[in-house]
């Protein structure tokens, strides 16, 4: 059961960082003119492995 729970919950973090990432993309483009640029696809890669690891852990 807590093993599902966990699955649950790192998943909805990986698709509110997918969301976040689509949300941010204009303020990232305005951003990257200016020069500076924002680490969202950190955010979403390690979200991304964590949660294949939870759904390999609880294969």
């Amino acid at each position: 059961m807590r093993s599902i729970i966990q699955r649950a919950t790192v998943f909805m973090l990986y698709q509110l960082s997918i969301l976040s990432g689509i949300v941010l993309l204009p303020v990232a483009v305005a951003m990257r003119r200016v020069g500076v640029t924002l680490p969202l696809h950190r955010v979403i890669d390690r979200v991304g492995d964590a949660y294949e690891r939870t759904a390999t852990d609880a294969a």
